[in-house]
């Protein structure tokens, strides 16, 4: 179980999949559907471009890929919160997202930073 901790793909996996089920939960309203809609994008974007970038054949497009996950981790970290700040109810709950999507964006920084040393 611990090996899964530093599976990089695995808890990227995992974060997607908890903030899909954590969006389920504020309530339906225009604003709100925008958000979550955003959300969506960004969070979906973050596992896709993992995954594209674990198949990729050149350490440029390798580069390029984890690049773009970090963008939409950063992008998806400020809905979690704009999510959590205009809705109360569910606040504590979408705020306890954002410590293990910054700890992933670390890591995504560090890989792409010691891709390029190489």
């Amino acid at each position: 179980m611990e090996r899964q901790r530093y599976d990089i793909h695995e808890r990227i996996y995992q974060f997607v999949l908890t903030v899909l089920q954590s969006i389920k939960k504020p309530a339906r309203t225009y604003e709100n559907d925008i958000i979550i809609g955003q959300l969506i994008r960004s969070i979906t974007s973050v596992g896709a471009n993992d995954q594209e970038a674990d198949g990729s054949f050149t350490r440029a497009d390798f580069i390029h890929c984890y690049t773009i996950v970090r963008k939409e981790l950063k992008e998806s970290l400020f809905w979690i919160r704009l999510l959590g700040d205009s809705n109360p109810r569910c606040r504590s709950e979408l705020h306890e997202l954002m410590p293990e999507g910054e700890e992933i964006t670390k890591i995504v920084t560090a890989i792409i930073l010691k891709t390029k040393k190489k």
